[in-house]
């Protein structure tokens, strides 16, 4: 479904990504854990078009798409789930999730993804005309999710979605992404949380300095003493 090959990024004279290669099936969720500074934002950045590769391939369903605009690998179904959320603070919940469709022409569709992401987060519905900025931690989270569904992701690439939030959120969050990959929805996850992130994902990479140096089944990784020693303080 979604692949990369050995991609390079350079940011001046650092390279912040050296050679990564990864994969992720069709209906998979795949987590790539790491360090701070590891590469993990900077490789998902890259697979969305918002930053530019030295050298490499990304390819969505059988097609290469490296060259290809941000706004066209969204209408071929790769949406990015930012780190921080980066919700619109002054535009309200529903017009926050209306953005996301905005390079749908399938009104019929749009209307009733809008419907499904009122049920799977009732309290954007209950607040569809709050700003946004007014919303809790985990509330824009969720709005952040719920205008990705929007564009009607094929693989959605989502970035620290823990970050910054409550222990209670965090267990709803990771509860909603698993949600999410039940519908069909293929996931690469970068995730701070390495242990919440390996027991929700089927397969994981660990990077280490803009290399790959693990990857794995992750319930084979979450018992592994390298990774245990290194993220999950055990």
């Amino acid at each position: 479904m979604f692949e990369i090959k050995d991609l390079r990024v350079n940011f001046g004279g650092i390279q912040a990504l050296k050679g990564i290669s990864l994969n992720v099936q069709a209906g998979e969720i795949v987590t790539l854990i790491g360090a701070n500074g590891a590469g993990k934002t900077t490789t998902l950045r890259t697979a969305s078009g918002l930053e530019k590769p030295a050298s490499g391939q990304i390819w969505l369903d059988g097609k290469d798409i490296t060259r290809i605009s941000p706004q066209d690998r969204v209408k071929r179904g790769l949406v990015h789930v930012p780190e921080g959320r980066r919700v619109f603070p002054r535009m309200s919940v529903l017009e926050n999730l209306e953005l996301g469709a905005f390079l749908r022409r399938d009104r019929r569709g749009v209307a009733a993804d809008l419907e499904q992401v009122f049920q799977r987060f009732p309290v954007l519905a209950d607040r569809r005309t709050q700003d946004a900025g007014t919303l809790s931690g985990g509330e824009q989270q969720m709005l952040a999710m719920g205008r990705a569904l929007m564009s009607a992701p094929k693989v959605l690439l989502m970035d620290e979605p823990s970050m910054g939030l409550a222990p209670l959120f965090v267990q709803e969050i990771f509860s909603i992404i698993s949600g999410i990959n039940e519908t069909g929805t293929t996931i690469l996850l970068v995730e701070q949380n390495a242990n919440m992130a390996l027991q929700v994902a089927s397969r994981a990479y660990v990077m280490e300095t803009g290399s790959v140096v693990l990857s794995g089944p992750a319930s084979k990784l979450l018992a592994t003493e390298e990774v245990r020693r290194a993220y999950l303080g055990g």
